[in-house]
Parts: C-alpha cells; sequence; structure tokens
C-alpha cells in the first residue's frame, strides 16, 4: 500500500510542479504523457537497479500511474472544469498586431518567441501580420495571419 501513496504522490507532485513551469517547457508533450514517462523511468530504473525494490513493487507503482492517467483522462471528459483544470485554456497573446503584455508574462514568453512561431508557421515578419497568436494547451503558438 505504501507503493500506491507514494506513486500518487509523486503523480500528484510531479503534475503540480509541471503546471507551475509553464505550457511552453512542454512544447510537444500533455502533461500527463511527460509525468508518466518521468515516473515510470523512475520506477523501472529502481526495480532493474535492484537495492530494495522489488519487480512486484516495481509493477505495482507502473499500474498505480496508468491507473491515475486513465482516471483522469476520463474525469477530463466527463468534467469540462476538470479538463480546463488539468490541461488549461488556450490564450490569446497577440490580437490584431497587438501584443497582449500581461498575458505573455503570465506565460513566460516574449516577442521573440511569437516571432519565431509567426516565421515558421506563417512566413509572417512583422506583428501586424498578425491577427491572433494563441498558446495552445499543448505549449505550441497558433498563428492566425491578418486578412490584406
Amino acid at each position: 500500500m505504501d507503493s500506491v501513496l507514494r506513486a500518487a504522490a509523486m503523480y500528484v507532485a510531479l503534475m503540480v510542479l509541471i503546471k507551475i513551469a509553464g505550457r511552453r517547457s512542454l512544447a510537444e508533450l500533455t502533461t500527463f504523457d511527460f509525468v508518466l514517462l518521468m515516473i515510470i523511468g523512475e520506477a523501472t530504473q529502481q526495480a532493474l537497479l535492484g537495492d530494495d525494490f522489488s519487480l512486484t513493487n516495481s509493477v505495482l507503482v507502473i499500474v498505480t500511474l496508468i491507473a491515475l492517467d486513465v482516471g483522469l483522462s476520463m474525469a477530463k471528459q466527463r468534467s469540462r472544469w476538470m479538463s480546463r483544470l488539468i490541461d488549461g485554456e488556450p490564450t490569446i497573446i497577440v490580437e490584431n498586431g497587438q501584443l497582449l503584455h500581461w498575458r505573455l508574462r503570465r506565460a513566460r514568453l516574449v516577442e521573440a518567441d511569437v516571432m519565431e512561431a509567426a516565421r515558421s508557421a506563417q512566413g509572417i515578419e512583422t506583428l501586424d501580420e498578425i491577427k491572433y497568436a494563441i498558446l495552445e494547451r499543448n505549449g505550441k503558438i497558433s498563428i492566425i495571419r491578418r486578412e490584406q
């Protein structure tokens, strides 16, 4: 039972720490993917190294983590509030060519990050060409070009 509680506590602790770190640090992975991969990797490493961690204990930890991941995914499907709490919502960071500075600060982004996304996604050279730049839930920046 101690292993199940430790696994659950680590899952929650890492999830909170990653949320505090912000979406941009994850870029490609969802929060759940990242947490799950880190903890499974550590549990597997401990089992392989021996010490006083048995294979049975490692399997129990991995099963607990997967059960938590599946359970929270199901909760997100059933509740919009839970989905927003866990994954957040998209955030508009540029509107009609104007940077929304307080949102950029909150997301720990700078203009250069937005312009990099604009150049790579749409070939945009200036802020004036951007109708909207949106920080998506997965950490990527989506760019919507202004109509000419």
